[in-house]
């Protein structure tokens, strides 16, 4: 069974940066492989951030994170990340990875209230002066 760990959250101040990463084991990739990143701030639905076709090594960035984040995979060490650059307050939220089929990831990353267990904890991302 796949297993995936979120990392490297904390607190910053607006326009500071942070790199999430994701360490994933236990998963099979096959060729609808995809990664994403989700976050859920404290009374708010879940909400998608980005996600990576892994086959063809599309990206895809919600509006919100356009241009100021950025999703990478490093095939040698198992690793999704996350450069999160320019942070605002509105950022505030605990970040989840997901490891899944493109449908999957795709869907979740538009409905909000597509059921998903997530594998992992969670990583806190506080952005507040």
């Amino acid at each position: 069974q796949a297993q995936l760990v979120e990392s490297g959250g904390g607190s910053v101040q607006p326009g500071g940066s942070l790199r999430l990463s994701c360490a994933i084991s236990g998963y099979t990739y096959t060729g609808s492989s995809s990664m994403g990143w989700f976050r859920q701030a404290p009374g708010e639905e879940r909400e998608g951030v980005a996600y990576l076709y892994l086959r063809d090594n599309i990206t895809y960035y919600n509006s919100p994170v356009n241009g100021r984040f950025t999703i990478s995979h490093d095939n040698a060490k198992n690793t999704l990340y996350l450069q999160m650059n320019k942070l605002k307050p509105e950022d505030t939220a605990m970040y989840y990875c997901a490891a899944d089929t493109l449908s999957t990831i795709a869907t979740m990353m538009v409905n909000r209230r597509y059921e998903y267990h997530f594998q992992g904890q969670g990583t806190q991302v506080t952005v507040s002066s």
